[in-house]
């Protein structure tokens, strides 16, 4: 299995300066600028889904103004990954949620597609600690993310202006995958799917990596549970079915959200559209 590729920030393009704007930096100003910047930068932003707590648009601005050239981001490298899920019990859980406590929605915008719907809760995620389940084939790779710093101090000509390699755009934090779980061959029975079980590993530093993905687990690691995506509906599976689910990152300019939806062996509605029952805020 190839690991995902990495979203990594695109280069800024250089910026005129205005004459009489701030001006070069003085000798001495210089090392005062390069004296602030750190060698490493340490974050516990991970989530279950690797960028479910918004390590991407944390660290990329963190990296960009606080990181030295050559500095090390730890984690360096994350991505997630996600299988399909036979958990009955839990996605009936995930739709009694919507009327006992589901997060609430973002407040209606005029381009959200109508109002959060009265099963909520199949449009949010939830970190679950899976009991009563049974994997339907192997994960696969959704989103991944990269965080290095490169430009040279001395590229950066202004105090106010971040000593940086890069800031990643936010659309290039937006990400499209389609998921296509193969037939599982040889099976003779037919099987209920009810979700996404979500899954992340992550390198830290040099060979030093932690993961809760099912084939590499890191022993002893309890701090993370699954993210568990419920399907609109359950989808019933022939031995001869593959499914498959499209997968969503997106974005405005004040919160993030994923949509989701299954496109085979039947045509499932976008969950979660607009991010209109659960975002996560970016301030």
């Amino acid at each position: 299995m190839e690991p995902p590729s990495c979203s990594e920030a695109p280069p800024e393009e250089e910026e005129e300066e205005e004459e009489g704007d701030f001006g070069d930096l003085s000798e001495e100003a210089s090392r005062r600028r390069e004296s602030s910047l750190f060698d490493a930068v340490v974050s516990e932003l991970l989530g279950s889904f690797g960028d479910n707590e918004l390590a991407p648009e944390c660290l990329d601005v963190v990296a960009a103004r606080w990181l030295r050239p050559g500095g090390v981001s730890i984690p360096g490298r994350y991505a997630s990954y996600a299988q399909p899920v036979a958990a009955a019990g839990l996605w009936r859980d995930a739709r009694r949620a919507s009327s006992v406590g589901a997060p609430p929605g973002p407040p209606p915008a005029l381009f959200c597609p109508g109002a959060p719907p009265a099963a909520r809760g199949l449009e949010t995620p939830f970190v679950v600690k899976l009991h009563a389940y049974a994997p339907l084939a192997r994960p696969l790779p959704c989103f991944a993310f990269c965080h290095r710093r490169t430009i040279p101090v001395e590229k950066t000509k202004r105090d106010r202006r971040p000593a940086v390699e890069v800031k990643t755009k936010e659309k290039q934090r937006d990400n499209h995958v389609r998921l296509a779980f193969p037939p599982r061959g040889d099976a003779t029975l037919d099987v209920v799917a009810h979700g996404l079980a979500g899954y992340f590993d992550a390198e830290l530093y040099d060979d030093v990596a932690i993961s809760i993905h099912p084939d590499t687990k890191s022993p002893g690691m309890f701090s993370w549970f699954p993210l568990f995506l419920p399907f609109a509906a359950p989808v019933h599976l022939r031995a001869n079915d593959r499914l498959v689910v499209d997968l969503w990152r997106r974005s405005d300019t004040t919160r993030v959200w994923y949509e989701w939806a299954v496109v085979e062996p039947t045509l499932l509605p976008i969950q979660n559209p607009n991010g209109r029952s659960f975002a996560m805020h970016l301030n």
